[in-house]
């Protein structure tokens, strides 16, 4: 798993111990048998709403994306998706910036927005392909779904798959009045996998909203353990994971919980 830790402030703590941790599965304290905080390898995915209305905004957008691929280490792996009512993957794992830019800027507007369809085409891409251990995707979008065949539960089960990857998202132009059920969708999909949903009010936020997803990624814990729990496929276990340092409240940011695969391992990492 993939934790961050924040003090009360929202300050990232970074210099915690192994002993620091506490891992819970179903109400099971676990053993741990890998800890690091060293920085990984990431494979990163970049899913861009290519719908029509995202046209005047995609100068702004392709300008954070790449604050991220700036940030990325020599080992690091980015692909670009741009979905509308269909996703293409328009430039494969890479950290050839030129090719990054360019898979950015192809822009095809459609109508309508696959985004669920969009996120699990996207993270097969990443269980079939990635040979990192760290796996990341942000979508960006504009929009609500209104194109997927894929359901809300059917994308988040997918998420939460054995070993799935992190997951941020950057909404623009949502209403920031109304708590409306895309806005909740796409904050539950995130916070599940132990990621964020930013909802900027303003498309001068994103490049910042870019770095402190940097910065995240890279602020990471990286916690290993072998669950106790029986093996048994396709049941759901609730993960918690706490995290002190003396006296001082801390926040732990990390995926909720997973659904066992078929391989007969349960091993979590």
């Amino acid at each position: 798993m993939h934790a961050i830790v924040v003090d009360d402030q929202n300050h990232p703590i970074t210099s915690l111990a192994r002993d620091n941790f506490a891992v819970y599965e179903d109400g099971k304290l676990q053993e741990l048998t890998s800890f690091r905080k060293e920085r990984v390898p990431v494979a990163l995915g970049i899913l861009i709403d290519n719908s029509g209305s995202m046209l005047p905004k995609r100068e702004k957008v392709n300008e954070a994306a790449l604050e991220l691929v700036d940030a990325s280490q020599q080992e690091d792996r980015v692909f670009v998706v741009n979905f509308g009512e269909d996703a293409f993957l328009d430039q494969d794992y890479t950290q050839d910036v030129g090719k990054l830019r360019s898979a950015l800027q192809r822009v095809e507007t459609r109508g309508s927005t696959a985004l669920y369809d969009a996120i699990i085409a996207a993270v097969d891409h990443l269980k079939q392909s990635s040979t990192l251990q760290k796996n990341v995707l942000l979508v960006v979008t504009d929009g609500q779904d209104n194109a997927s065949q894929a359901t809300f539960q059917e994308v988040l089960r997918k998420l939460q798959s054995n070993n799935g990857p992190v997951l941020y998202a950057i909404a623009l132009d949502q209403n920031e009045r109304r708590e409306d059920g895309n806005r909740q969708s796409l904050r539950t999909l995130c916070e599940k996998t132990g990621g964020t949903a930013f909802f900027p009010s303003s498309l001068d936020e994103v490049q910042s909203i870019a770095r402190t997803i940097a910065q995240d990624i890279r602020s990471q814990y990286v916690i290993g353990y072998r669950s106790s729990n029986p093996r048994t496929s396709g049941s759901y276990h609730a993960i918690q994971v706490l995290a002190h340092d003396g006296p001082a409240r801390l926040r732990v940011a990390t995926r909720t919980g997973y659904y066992s695969g078929n391989n007969g391992s349960e091993e979590s990492h």
